[in-house]
């Protein structure tokens, strides 16, 4: 499958670098970990609208996600450890935080000329 140049919708996308530690006053690990990404890269797909019977097959049933991004680029590095920037402009980069995002990624099956994305909307609490 192809994508039509009119249903193109620009967004960023991610790639999971590495897990830093967080560290206490003292200097003690917490136990928890920073996730840090690579500097985001636009790229363009045609995003669905919403899940369907239709898509639901696409990924299996113990997927959830809530639309669909096909690419037609089956190289596209995309993967369930990338987050994504859609309906939100990206912030500048920082190498030390996890960057606001409003999507992560399920799931993605490729196939011959497209790669389908199965995405899921994040809602962080400040």
């Amino acid at each position: 499958m192809r994508c039509l140049r009119r249903n193109l919708k620009t967004f960023h996308y991610y790639l999971y670098r590495d897990k830093i530690p967080i560290t206490d006053d003292e200097g003690n690990k917490t136990g928890e970990y920073t996730l840090v990404y690579k500097r985001p890269v636009e790229c363009a797909g045609n995003i669905s609208a919403g899940n369907g019977d239709a898509q639901t097959e696409l990924f299996g049933t113990n997927v959830q996600y809530e639309k669909v991004i096909v690419v037609d680029d089956p190289q596209c590095p995309i993967d369930e450890n990338s987050i994504l920037c859609i309906d939100i402009v990206p912030e500048p980069y920082s190498a030390e935080k996890t960057p606001a995002h409003d999507y992560i990624v399920k799931a993605t099956a490729k196939s011959l000329n497209s790669v389908s994305i199965a995405i899921s909307r994040v809602d962080h609490e400040d």
